[in-house]
């Protein structure tokens, strides 16, 4: 079942069940996944979903902590269960070690030495994880510290 199809039935079971958090949530996430599509005048492929999603993960992340910067930890708390539920519709993440396998398989194929390099190696180990939620900035921080 296509995403779009899936948010838009738990949109009607959560008008339902009346609950106005989750449908606010759920509206945000179809609203995203129909301007990109209406944007790239085309269906939505899984890869073109995930990245709509991954989008609006890292603005509720960024969103959460600036709240709570700010001290709002109301607010904070609810980016953070929009983010939960935006997780829920994307595939499991990376582990810490499939992400370090991915940075060093990327580091021996690329012959990468240093830094000038770290764009390179990076797109090298999203390849390898394909398919699986990643934190750019943790796999950023990997390379990183690998480069030296």
């Amino acid at each position: 079942m296509a995403l779009l199809d899936q948010v838009q039935k738990d949109m009607a079971a959560a008008m339902k069940a009346r609950d106005e958090a989750r449908l606010s949530a759920l509206r945000m996430i179809k609203t995203a996944l129909m301007k990109e599509k209406v944007d790239s005048m085309k269906e939505l492929d899984e890869a073109a979903e995930l990245k709509v999603l991954n989008s609006l993960v890292k603005q509720r992340r960024d969103a959460a902590e600036m709240y709570r910067q700010g001290g709002r930890p109301e607010l904070a708390e609810k980016e953070e269960a929009e983010l939960k539920l935006i997780e829920g519709y994307m595939p499991a993440a990376a582990t810490e070690e499939e992400m370090a396998a991915a940075v060093e398989a990327a580091l021996s194929e690329a012959g990468a030495a240093s830094g000038r390099q770290m764009g390179q190696v990076i797109a090298l180990a999203r390849a390898k994880l394909a398919g699986r939620r990643i934190d750019g900035k943790r796999l950023s921080e990997l390379v990183k510290t690998r480069l030296g």
